[in-house]
Formats: structure tokens, C-alpha cells, sequence
């Protein structure tokens, strides 16, 4: 199985645990200062080109591999705090979440995971841990690389 099918299940795997219409995994390139796109679902491909690298701080993915912290937005089609991107409500995403993803020592964000669905929704602190452990498989495929 190539690496992008191998994520592509991770993702489709931590979508269904959640019920998400659509996600993102992010892998972290060779500078340390931007996520690229290898796996999704659910993004619109007028969107691509905006999801496909992202410096860290910028959007939700962004600021996650930046904070080291999950980020979520309740409704993304109203975010008020600046965090989401402008084009991202083109998604028709509504409640977000996206957690880092580290290298198995922690010292490094070495990636990020996101999901969303279409409805406003906020993520117990407990599905935030669920979707850290999704991100936890996800690391290690990324070792393998």
C-alpha cells in the first residue's frame, strides 16, 4: 500500500470514529515551518490549493502544530477569533477539531490530524484525547517513512 492510501485509511478510520464528514492529515516538511497536505476527504477541490501546504500558525491545522495543542472551532462558519482561514468556511465544515501530531519522543509536532463536520459541534475533552490516539497511529506510519 502506498503512504498516501496508508493515511487515507487513518483518516477514513478516525472519521467514522467520530462521525466527521471531512479531515486532514498534515505531515510536517523538512524546514519544520510548514504542514503538507497527504491525505483528505470531504474538501472541495476549489480548496485545494489553499489546504495543500500551510505554514504553522496559519488556520486551524496551523495553530495546532504551532501550540502543540488541539484547536477547535464550534462553528467554523462563525469563527470570531481570526483562527480559521478565510476560505475555509467554503468548506461547509461547522465544528472542527485538529490535534498535533509528535514524534514518538514528543520533542517535535511532526504533523497534525483534523476532522470536521457539517453541523456546529463541540468535541468533548474526551474525544480530543480519542483523536489524540488517532494521531498517535498516525505517527507512527510517519516513522516508517
Amino acid at each position: 500500500m502506498s503512504d498516501s492510501s496508508v493515511y487515507q485509511s487513518y483518516l477514513t478510520k478516525a472519521l467514522q470514529h467520530f462521525d466527521c464528514q471531512s479531515g486532514t492529515i498534515h505531515k510536517t516538511d523538512l524546514t519544520g515551518e510548514f504542514l503538507d497536505l497527504v491525505a483528505a476527504v470531504g474538501i472541495p477541490e476549489s480548496l485545494m490549493d489553499k489546504v495543500t501546504r500551510i505554514p504553522f500558525g496559519k488556520g486551524i491545522a496551523g495553530v495546532a502544530a504551532q501550540t502543540r495543542e488541539p484547536v477547535e472551532l464550534c462553528n467554523l462558519q462563525q469563527d470570531l477569533g481570526g483562527v480559521a482561514k478565510a476560505g475555509a468556511r467554503a468548506t461547509g465544515v461547522s465544528g472542527s477539531l485538529a490535534v498535533p501530531i509528535f514524534s514518538a519522543d514528543g520533542a517535535k509536532v511532526i504533523g497534525t490530524l483534523g476532522v470536521g463536520k457539517y453541523t456546529p459541534y463541540d468535541f468533548s475533552d474526551e474525544e480530543k484525547q480519542q483523536l489524540a490516539k488517532h494521531a498517535e497511529e498516525i505517527a507512527s506510519a510517519f516513522s516508517r517513512d
